[in-house]
């Protein structure tokens, strides 16, 4: 893949619409755009200045193909830093088609995919980090990973990674400068100020490091299994809190034979709710095996939501009661939230009963909708969104948080060779180490490979 030449792409979704963007990155956009554009005042497009907009014609020799806009951004003032033109035409898919196949055999190629945020990052418009969080801002689909990634993108991480790698290296270089002198017995690096220096970026990664298990979730969606025993209304809460039948409801039990799962919004945070077998012994055969995937979903979930039928809790009170200490016993870490359903068929006193015998129970009609919103207000309150209000850094790519695991570890390693007295030779080898893990999240050091497998996955035109 040659980065030298012109490449071309739909910016916007395919299919039909009211408009589509087509983008063109390269050495020759804008002067073969100039060849095939007959703007309505008659300017040259090649002569006109960076940032403007263009209304006119895209023409196949004399045949018009559509009335655009088109605009021009010239190096190296452009999202990919190279001459970029971006062609707003009719949405029809056949327009769009035509116009990209007239560039294609007029010298572009078709672009793959994130290869426009590729050439960004080559020519240092932004960093790898960065380049990652655009691909992060398009997929997400609630207020918290778009908060996560607009933060990413706009350097709040890379920008202390940056920071820390640049006063590591300040010190690497002196201590590599002690190496020239050794005969004479100078010391350049302050080893106090390096002990203090270590200890902070220690403090730093080890914060950066923690924050993966909050920000993982919030990018991807906090999974919460709805469990309980057949025909207690979990798939009739699943679809009250969707908002829309997702799931089958019979009063059949055991109708749920496999795991049914969805996501909404709840306050900004993305939740995944997963409906799953109910939980009994059983002979038959198909309905095992979802009860087998229950409990592998229940090892799998942020929070477990256990739902009981209100209206059988005289009968069989003991044996809820039997379950609910089963799960926390089972899944100790793992908050456990006690619901129980059909309210509606329940009195006062029965009502008063269940939350005597069992204690933090939230009492709903699943079925009328009644409570429903007090489970979702109780969900929030499992998600630590301090530090997202507070606006502080979180880690949410697998990627980052190895390279930091790692950059740790070196760190750790300086530090013990510090105490135990090692040449400054050594101690040289480990901090670099440190470096190359902190270069390996910026993109400072990168492979082919690397690169590949993170463009890889970004869409067609970005």
């Amino acid at each position: 893949m040659s980065h030298n030449d012109t490449i071309i792409a739909l910016a916007t979704p395919s299919g039909a619409g009211a408009i589509a963007i087509i983008r063109i990155s390269g050495p020759t956009s804008i002067v073969l755009s100039s060849k095939h554009f007959r703007s309505v005042s008659g300017k040259d497009l090649a002569g006109q200045k960076s940032h403007t907009i263009h209304l006119g014609h895209i023409m196949d020799g004399e045949r018009v193909l559509d009335e655009v806009l088109v605009s021009v951004f010239k190096n190296p003032n452009s999202y990919t830093g190279e001459d970029v033109i971006e062609i707003s035409c009719h949405g029809s898919p056949y327009i769009q088609q035509e116009i990209i196949q007239l560039f294609i055999r007029k010298g572009c190629r078709m672009a793959l995919a994130g290869e426009f945020t590729l050439r960004a990052f080559l020519n240092g418009k932004m960093d790898l980090s960065q380049a990652e969080a655009v691909a992060d801002l398009i997929s997400s689909e609630n207020e918290a990973s778009h908060q996560i990634a607009i933060q990413q993108m706009r350097g709040g991480f890379s920008n202390e990674i940056k920071k820390l790698r640049e006063e590591l290296l300040n010190f690497a270089s002196l201590i590599e400068l002690e190496l020239d002198f050794s005969e004479e017995d100078v010391e350049f690096a302050n080893r106090n100020q390096f002990k203090d220096l270590l200890s902070r970026i220690q403090q730093v990664l080890k914060r950066l490091i923690d924050s993966f298990a909050v920000g993982n979730v919030l990018k991807n969606g906090i999974p919460v299994a709805i469990v309980g025993e057949p025909n207690v209304g979990k798939s009739t809460l699943l679809n009250a809190l969707l908002n829309e039948e997702r799931a089958l409801v019979s009063e059949i039990p055991g109708t749920t034979r496999d795991t049914v799962e969805d996501e909404i919004s709840i306050g900004g945070i993305g939740f995944r709710f997963i409906d799953t077998a109910g939980i009994r012994q059983t002979q038959d055969v198909v309905e095992g095996m979802g009860i087998q995937r229950t409990f592998e979903k229940i090892n799998t979930a942020q929070v477990i939501l256990y739902l009981i039928s209100a209206v059988e809790f005289e009968e069989q009170g003991t044996s809820f009661k039997l379950q609910i200490e089963k799960l926390r016993n089972k899944y100790s870490s793992t908050p456990l939230v006690l619901v129980a359903n059909k309210e509606d068929l329940l009195d006062a006193e029965d009502s008063a009963q269940i939350k005597k015998e069992i204690g933090d129970v939230l009492l709903l009609s699943a079925k009328n909708g009644v409570g429903v919103e007090a489970l979702r207000s109780k969900l929030l309150e499992f998600v630590n969104t301090g530090a997202l209000r507070n606006n502080e850094t979180l880690v949410t790519n697998s990627r980052h948080y190895d390279a930091l695991l790692k950059a740790l570890e070196e760190v750790e390693k300086v530090q013990q060779g510090m105490e135990n007295g090692i040449s400054g030779d050594l101690l040289a080898i480990d901090i670099r180490q440190a470096l190359y893990h902190f270069g390996e999240i910026t993109g400072e050091i990168s492979s082919d490979d690397l690169l590949g497998n993170i463009f890889a996955n970004f869409c067609i035109g970005k």
